[in-house]
Parts: C-alpha cells; sequence; structure tokens
C-alpha cells in the first residue's frame, strides 16, 4: 500500500495539536449513534465506517488518531471551540455549514434520504415527519412546508414513528435500511430525497494544512480503491 510522505511539524504546531509517541495527535469528534457511518459496538468502542476511513487515513498522514463522542446538535460549535480538531460523523457538506467550518473533499457520495414509516401508502406532504434537528433532512422538510418533528438523535426518531408521534421518518437511506430489515412493522416508502452534497470531514477554517494533509490522504484511498474496498464493507452507498 502506498503511504503518503508528509511534513507534519508545521501541521502540528499550527493546529496546536499535541505529540504522542513522535506523532502528532488529532483528535476527531463523531456521534457514535448512526450505524452505519459510526457507532459504539458491544465492548464500548467507536466503530463503523468512518472509524475504519479515520484510523487508515491518519495512518498514511502519519498521525494518531484519538476519537471522541459528542451530540451531534453541538458537534460543530465544539469543534469551533477546540475541543477536537475534526469532525467525521456522516456530516453532509452544505452551503451553510461550510459558512461556519471548512470541509475536505468527500469521501462518500451523497447518500439518498429515505422515509422509514409504518404504512406503504403515507404521502409526506401531509403526514408529519421527524428528522434529526440540524441535519440536511430537517431543512429538507422545513423548506418544503411540511410538518416537522425535530429529534436529539437518531434513535429517537425511530422510536416517534413506533409510538405514533410521526407518520413517517426522514434519514439516510444506509441508516434506514438495517432498521427497516430488522422490523417488520416498518417499511421503506419507495420515494426518496436526493439532497445534500457528499460527506466529508469538518474541520475549523482556520487550519488550512490539517485540510490538505486529510484530502491528500481521502485522494490516495481514492487513487488505489481502498475507498471503494470500505464503503462497499460497510454499505454506505455508491463507490467512487
Amino acid at each position: 500500500m502506498k503511504y503518503l510522505i508528509l511534513n507534519l511539524s508545521a501541521l502540528a504546531l499550527g493546529a496546536g495539536m499535541a505529540m504522542a509517541d513522535g506523532h502528532s495527535v488529532v483528535r476527531i469528534g463523531t456521534e457514535g449513534a448512526y450505524a452505519p457511518w459510526n457507532f459504539l459496538n458491544d465492548a464500548g468502542e467507536i466503530d463503523g465506517f468512518e472509524r475504519e476511513l479515520g484510523d487508515e487515513l491518519c495512518e498514511r498522514a502519519g498521525l494518531t488518531c484519538e476519537w471522541v463522542t459528542n451530540d451531534w446538535d453541538s458537534i460543530i460549535p465544539n469543534l469551533v471551540a477546540g475541543n477536537y480538531d475534526a469532525i467525521m460523523a456522516g456530516m453532509s457538506i452544505t452551503a451553510e455549514r461550510d459558512k461556519v467550518i471548512d470541509f475536505t473533499q468527500n469521501y462518500a457520495q451523497p447518500d439518498p434520504s429515505s422515509y422509514l414509516a409504518m404504512s406503504e401508502g403515507l404521502d409526506p406532504a401531509s403526514s408529519v415527519i421527524a428528522a434529526q434537528t440540524n441535519t440536511i433532512q430537517a431543512g429538507f422538510i422545513a423548506e418544503m412546508g411540511w410538518t416537522l418533528i425535530e429529534f436529539a438523535t437518531p434513535e429517537e426518531t425511530i422510536a416517534a414513528v413506533r409510538n405514533g408521534e410521526a407518520d413517517a421518518v426522514l434519514a439516510d437511506n444506509s441508516y434506514l435500511t438495517p432498521i427497516a430489515d430488522e422490523d417488520p412493522d416498518l417499511m421503506l416508502l419507495e420515494r426518496q430525497e436526493l439532497i445534500g452534497g457528499g460527506v466529508g470531514m469538518g474541520l475549523r477554517e482556520s487550519d488550512g494544512e490539517m485540510k490538505e494533509v486529510f484530502d491528500m490522504a481521502i485522494q490516495s484511498m481514492k487513487d488505489d480503491g481502498s475507498l471503494n474496498v470500505l464503503i462497499e464493507k460497510w454499505e454506505v452507498g455508491e463507490t467512487f
């Protein structure tokens, strides 16, 4: 496997990162609640597509990754505040978010958003739709003028459908498909929404050197096909 050869001394100083065993330490914030992108496994460890991808990116860049979990609704403010150095949390690249933080190139294609409901004949336009707060799905429902109910976590959106508080939930197809497969009372509607510009790593706007390092690492995985291997393994959408 071809690894990157990078000069990280300026990066470590510029980003104010700690050092461990001679390597710059990058703290990566994730939600840990959005399988298969990121979740806590049975051992209580952060797992999923982004954990495996992030560790590989750091290895290629000669960095040491440290992973931390953070609630979704404060994940961007805590990045800006310096509580960690990057976000890998299934976060779609949008113009609104790009006003506050910066993004690497995308490491995943736009994932279609699907509706999970308890009835096939549901019309989203005349229904109560649940979505996680501060997501592209919540923004889409609001822009459409439909009835939106927001929740802090993905699990709460699913529970709202099960208990009748909402008629359907709108979320990434890769997140909802396993849930529909496991619960015979829940089903995916045929309708999907194509929103968002792919998923990338979120960084502070001042960390241009770090962005360059991770852009190079992501591109190297695209070039050698290893990124597509991970995408297929974790079933997080179309390959590059």
